[in-house]
Order: C-alpha cells, then sequence, then structure tokens
C-alpha cells in the first residue's frame, strides 16, 4: 500500500512539474485582420523567442471586436491583453497602468506624444499604451493638378483656397470633380471640421449643445461642404449604392478626398501619383484633426498580469515597432531614428497630430453614444442639402439636451 502511495505521490510531483514547464500562456485580442494581423503574430513570436516560458495566443476578434469583448468582460473570461480605442466605456474593465509605468524603464510617457495621450486617460489614470494612431488629411492627385494647371495645396492652404482649386479641376461633363465629400460621415470623424472653424459639437465641460452644434461656425462648415456640391466642385460619395471615396480616388475621378492613413499604400499600389497635405484651415485659423488611435491594455482580472506589463513593454519597443508597418510610430524617438521627420508623405500626419488639442465629445460626455443617434443621420441630411443646417442642428439639440444629463 505504501508502494502505491508513493507512486501517486510521484506521479503528482511530475505532473506538477510538467505544468510548471509548460509556462503561462498571455491571450492578446485584436481587431485587425489579413496583413494587419499577421504582423501581431509576428510580434508575438519575437516576443515569445525572447520569453520561451511565455506563450503569446493572438486571438482575431476582426469586425465582432467590441461585442466579443463586452461578452468576454460579462464572462469574467477576458483576454489578458487587448487593442483599445474606447477607454470611456471599457476603463471600468482594465487596469490602470500608472504605477506599471512609474515603475518602467522602458515606457516613457515623455517620449509619447501629449495627443496621444489625452485619448487613453479617463479621470487623469491611464489605461493603455498608445501603440499606433492616424491624423487626417487631404490626399491629393499630383497628375490631376499637373494637368489643369492647379499648384498643390501649401502648408498653410484655407479652405477657399480648396474651393478655388476643386472648381479648377472639376468636369462635370467628363464625372470629373476636384473633391469628394462623404454623404455620410462618421460623426466622430466629422468634428474636426467643427474644431477647425473654432466650434464643436458639445461645451468644454460636456454639459451642452446649445450654441455649439448650433453655433455659426457650426453651421458654417455644413455650408460650405454643401456649397462644393452645388457648384459642382465636389461630389458625395461612399452613400448608398455609391463608390467609396477611395474607390474613386483610385480611378482619378476625384482629384482630392480627405482620410486617415489607411488608404495610402493602395493608392499607391494603384499608381496614383499621391500627395499629402495637411487639413485646409477656415478663415485663418488653426486646423484641427481628429485622431485614431490604439493602445494596448491590460484586462483588471488578468491572472498574469507582470507578464502582461512585459509584453506591453515589448510592444512598444523599437524591435517591435519596426514590425507594426501598419501603423504610425507613437515615440517621438522613432519618429526621429526612423526618418519620419523628412518623409513627405507621412509628415503630414505629424504636422496634424502636433496641432491636435481638441478633446472628442465621447471623451466629455459619458452618454455621448446616445446624442449621435440623433446626430449621424442630422449631418446626412445636412450634407445632403435637404434642408437647413440652422434649423436641422436645432433639432438634435431639442432631441438630445436631456440625454447629456442622464
Amino acid at each position: 500500500m505504501k508502494k502505491i502511495i508513493f507512486v501517486l505521490i510521484a506521479c503528482l510531483v511530475l505532473i506538477s512539474c510538467g505544468k510548471k514547464d509548460e509556462g503561462i500562456t498571455l491571450r492578446f485580442a485584436t481587431w485587425d485582420s489579413g496583413d494587419a494581423l499577421k504582423i501581431q503574430q509576428d510580434i508575438a513570436d519575437e516576443f515569445m523567442k525572447d520569453n520561451p516560458d511565455i506563450k503569446v495566443q493572438v486571438e482575431a476578434y476582426g469586425s465582432g471586436f467590441d461585442q466579443k469583448l463586452v461578452a468576454s468582460f460579462g464572462a469574467r473570461n477576458a483576454p489578458d491583453l487587448m487593442y483599445m480605442w474606447d477607454f470611456p466605456t471599457y476603463s471600468s474593465q482594465l487596469e490602470n497602468l500608472d504605477t506599471y509605468i512609474e515603475n518602467s524603464v522602458d515606457v516613457d510617457l515623455d517620449d509619447y506624444y501629449d495627443g496621444l495621450l489625452n485619448y487613453v486617460k479617463v479621470n487623469n489614470n491611464t489605461y493603455g499604451v498608445p501603440s499606433g494612431f492616424t491624423t487626417h488629411v487631404v490626399f491629393y492627385n499630383k497628375d490631376m493638378f499637373d494637368a489643369a494647371g492647379v499648384e498643390y495645396p501649401s502648408k498653410n492652404w484655407s479652405w477657399n483656397e480648396l474651393a478655388e482649386k476643386a472648381a479648377k479641376l472639376s468636369n462635370p461633363d467628363d464625372r470629373v470633380y476636384g473633391i469628394g465629400l462623404l454623404s455620410k460621415p462618421d460623426p466622430y470623424d466629422f468634428e474636426q471640421f467643427l474644431w477647425s472653424n473654432g466650434s464643436s459639437y458639445i461645451s468644454p465641460d460636456g454639459k451642452t449643445l446649445e450654441g455649439y452644434l448650433n453655433s455659426k461656425e457650426s453651421v458654417e462648415v455644413f455650408k460650405d461642404m454643401r456649397r462644393l456640391v452645388d457648384n459642382k466642385s465636389g461630389i458625395l460619395v461612399g452613400g448608398k449604392q455609391q463608390q467609396s471615396g477611395s474607390d474613386i480616388f483610385k480611378a482619378s475621378k476625384i482629384a482630392m478626398f480627405e482620410n486617415g492613413i489607411w488608404p495610402l499604400n493602395g493608392y499607391k499600389k494603384a499608381g496614383i501619383n499621391v500627395g499629402v497635405a495637411i487639413l485646409p484651415s477656415f478663415n485663418g485659423k488653426s486646423p484641427k484633426s481628429v485622431m485614431s488611435v490604439s493602445a494596448l491594455s491590460m484586462w483588471k482580472g488578468s491572472k498574469h498580469k507582470e507578464e502582461a506589463w512585459k509584453f506591453i513593454e515589448f510592444y512598444n519597443s523599437e524591435k517591435a515597432a519596426k514590425l507594426r508597418v501598419a501603423d504610425l510610430p507613437v515615440r517621438k524617438s522613432l519618429v526621429k531614428s526612423f526618418g519620419i521627420e523628412k518623409n513627405e508623405e507621412l509628415k503630414p500626419f505629424y504636422e496634424m497630430l502636433a496641432l491636435a488639442d481638441s478633446t472628442p465629445s465621447f471623451l466629455l460626455n459619458s452618454n455621448w453614444k446616445e446624442v449621435q443617434r440623433n446626430l449621424s443621420p442630422a449631418i446626412e441630411e445636412a450634407m445632403l442639402g435637404l434642408r437647413d443646417p440652422q434649423i436641422i442642428m436645432n433639432e438634435v439639440i431639442e432631441k438630445s439636451e436631456r440625454l447629456l444629463k442622464e
């Protein structure tokens, strides 16, 4: 009997040792797919080479990212690490990283652009380390500009100059237009134009829309946009049964199109001689761009926080940044060492970043998603020119002011 017990104990010890040797597994959820997903796996593979006792399991949530993340939080089975963008919504499930950052020799927030850090904090607590971003710029077709004898956009160009160039570049008889404008823009992105004209959707304290969304400057933006369409200098794109603006730009049917960095490589692959300009100013005011910021965050329920932080540190290293070719680097030192400051295609994204000092509405009021449900169709109605934008925005305020207080 003693012999049997000894054998059982020995087996248990061996099993226990075996488990220890297997190391731990970190789950890392991303919204990426295709080539971008492969990059995430490459980064995980590089990390595992240096840390053989830690396995990183990349989980591709794709277009269902938010739904799957919410379900995993609810089931208390969330990934240890995740890509993150909507910090006001998810911060209650995320680990506060301030102490990790304070004690880290690899993550120095002074090396990150201030405009990016604004997006990863809630109530002055840091819930993510920025890993990628894009601001918005104006892409332009150099060949179309050259053929029409139109000068390229300058560093200090204005909305009026954009309108003049668009008029010269348009030839409606051949269905060629100076600029493509989204018929149903994402309200999050569209606010950059209000900021550029000195306005915004909401007050800085997040308490009211009155005097902001319906201000003279806000209404002026809608009218300026619509005027381009009415005089056939521009065309609405991306609506129902319409081609996307990027596809029309690649077909050389529009000479200018505003967007983030995402389509740039596609334009070049399509053979477009593409130029990149910062957004134009309104009446001499500083142009402002919205930012799409991705960051790496840790689930506060993770059982492997020390190892998860180790991966976050690696993810923001120069070695990992060189692998993330689909992202713009977020560290000032890497931007300098990679020579991006001299890259004419990429420099405008950082020039817009340097001007970024506006706070998106969703960071100013926790109930913004409810307001946006009213705002989205209103912006589309204004872009389609169906009614006076002043009346449309007044109606949005009438429907939405109470939502800000709930």
